[in-house]
């Protein structure tokens, strides 16, 4: 055990040497220590009980154990009692426990808060923790935040719920240690939401927040790193970054490594890269793992892979992870699948989502359902739907119904793409409420597919729009469903740029209407092609609607091959008309099939006759 307490252990009287003030020189402080201790000396071979004490005090300070240690007896056996603490404190340093803590009593006893703090630390220390709670007790009581930290700590590790009292009671007396573990409990306690009943989360959290800032301007580190997390969620980064520097400065590896994501994200990389370095060095393995990914973005492969071993040394899972996904970028599959397996054995469920993958590329689907569901089970959303996809491939009713109860868990976490499957097998299934809800949530996701089924579910209880000409300008305000054909349609997904430009025809919008006909048409769909063509047609651009029937016809639109015949067949070209009659015939549908059949007849005789 060190020196028990500060220098208020030692001279609890006040009676030792100022420190330099302002504009006092070092060799001037020197020489006044040196004259007051001369004064003191004198003074104690006079007989002067307190100087006896204060003189034992400096020497024991200084070091000087042997030439502390007469004067304090001296002054301990004229009843000086902070001569009797401070002469425990020189026995307990010699390695006297036991008849330092006959000293300790004596002046405790005589009313020492600073020795009863001592003599509860040494029975702590004998594991007599009923002794030690009484004398820490004691020196609490008697505002000693020393002995009011000390019997909190004591408290707590037994469960007692008297400890908080004593913590803050420390705390408010300037213990930077209880600042921080105050604030600490205070912090586990509140919800993630921010509140625990009313406003009682929100409250904690700022009482949390006040006590970090007090145990940070006091040097603690890691209150330092805390404040500065918290500033830094609440948006208030230059702060937070002074607070993290404060305490990176001070060694803590964790404030350096937040220092530099937080540079990072201000585009200094730079920087960012040298307090990282600084905090691997120290043994941080996310700062470690944040350096190989840096190197990974620059193409330093090999200087990316040896941070990533660097933070797996250090402890970090995700070194494993981050290597398996370097080498799989690379092409060196057999690796990533041994860097994904330790990753994954070590709990890190999005490698063995990562590993499941990598297996089921390999066709060995037995030995990837594990390890989606270990993932799926450990919380990865995109594991959950892994599964789903999975099993619904299997193509059994039971898989289905398995298929389903994984997307329904990923769409509960936010999963866009699990959300579209819930609502199409709630469609299947006649569940039309439910449906839009799950697509709702997808198509709000990013989904251009949720976004266009969710409008052909809006679409269909429309009541039907008035007739009108083509051309035949009607403003209205757009449906809700038009709105979501057209986020899909901007997202690119063909069926509902088709419909769109539908709609746009039938308000009259002919230039709207042929825009997005022909982003699909280029796009690939056979439809737009089509309903292009006719657009051009009916504006006396048959040569051009020809081109888009063309290409509707060739990948398998039978409207469009009909259309080409009948085309071909107004210009006299029976034989070409005829050829696409015969197209028209086997493409369908039905109705399509029957009037080529009759279109192809007329053409036979025509070209026999």
């Amino acid at each position: 055990m060190d020196v028990m307490g500060d220098k208020a252990t030692l001279f609890e009287t006040g009676r030792f040497v100022q420190p330099v003030g302002p504009g006092e020189t070092e060799s001037g402080d020197v020489a006044e220590e040196a004259a007051e201790e001369l004064r003191q000396r004198l003074a104690a071979e006079a007989g002067d009980v307190e100087a006896m004490s204060v003189l034992g005090a400096m020497l024991l300070r200084r070091g000087d154990l042997d030439g502390a240690e007469p004067q304090l007896r001296a002054a301990t056996a004229e009843g000086d009692r902070a001569a009797a603490n401070n002469l425990g404190v020189l026995l307990h340093q010699r390695g006297y426990a036991d008849e330092a803590a006959g000293w300790w009593r004596i002046a405790a006893v005589a009313g020492s808060a600073a020795a009863a703090h001592a003599l509860g630390r040494h029975h702590r220390e004998k594991g007599d923790e009923p002794a030690a709670e009484y004398w820490l007790r004691q020196s609490a009581e008697q505002g000693h935040a020393l002995g009011a930290y000390a019997l909190a700590d004591l408290l707590e590790h037994r469960g007692d719920a008297g400890a908080r009292q004593w913590m803050r009671a420390a705390a408010e007396r300037g213990h930077r240690e209880a600042a921080y573990r105050l604030a600490r409990a205070l912090d586990r306690e509140v919800s993630p939401e921010g509140d625990d009943g009313a406003d009682n989360g929100v409250s904690q959290a700022a009482e949390a927040e006040q006590w970090y800032r007090q145990a940070a301007a006091r040097g603690h580190q890691r209150a330092a790193l805390y404040l500065g997390a918290i500033l830094e969620k609440r948006g208030d980064l230059k702060e937070a970054g002074r607070w993290y520097l404060t305490s990176a400065k001070d060694g803590e590896a964790r404030a350096a490594c937040a220092l530099g994501f937080l540079l990072r994200d201000a585009g200094d990389t730079d920087s960012a890269a040298v307090w990282w370095l600084r905090a691997a060095q120290d043994g941080d393995g996310n700062a470690a793992n944040a350096l190989g990914a840096l190197h990974a973005e620059r193409g330093e492969t090999q200087t990316a892979e040896r941070w990533y071993r660097a933070a797996m040394d250090a402890g970090d899972v995700n070194g494993a992870y981050n290597l398996g996904l370097l080498c799989a970028e690379q092409g060196r599959t057999a690796q990533a699948e041994q860097w994904y397996r330790r990753a994954a054995y070590a709990g890190h469920r999005e490698a063995a989502n990562a590993l499941a993958i990598l297996l089921l590329q390999g066709g060995d689907t037995a030995g990837a359902e594990p390890w989606f569901s270990k993932a799926a089970e450990a919380g990865s959303v995109d594991a959950a739907f892994n599964l789903g996809i999975l099993f619904a491939g299997r193509g059994t009713e039971e898989g289905a119904v398995v298929a389903l109860r994984w997307y329904e868990r990923a769409a509960a976490a936010g999963h866009t793409e699990a959300a579209l499957q819930v609502g199409i097998a709630l469609l299947r299934d006649g569940d039309e409420a439910a449906a839009e809800r799950h697509l709702r949530c997808a198509a709000g996701g990013g989904s251009a597919e949720a976004a266009y089924r969710l409008a052909t579910v809006l679409d269909a209880r429309r009541p039907p729009a008035p007739a009108h000409e083509l051309g035949e300008s009607l403003h209205s305000a757009k449906s809700e469903c038009e709105e979501w054909y057209e986020r899909a349609a901007t997202q690119g997904h063909r069926r509902a740029q088709v419909r769109v430009g539908m709609l746009a025809a039938a308000r009259g919008d002919v230039v709207e209407a042929a825009r997005w006909y022909r982003e699909a048409a280029e796009a690939g769909s056979r439809n737009g092609a089509f309903n292009l063509g006719l657009l051009l047609a009916r504006e006396g651009s048959e040569p051009e609607a020809a081109v888009w029937w063309t290409r509707a016809a060739d990948a398998g639109h039978g409207r469009a091959a009909l259309r080409l015949a009948l085309v071909y067949a107004r210009r006299g070209e029976l034989a070409e008309g005829k050829r696409w009659a015969d197209r028209a015939v086997s493409l369908g549908p039905a109705e399509v099939s029957e009037r080529a059949a009759r279109l192809r007849d007329a053409l036979r005789e025509e070209l026999s006759a």
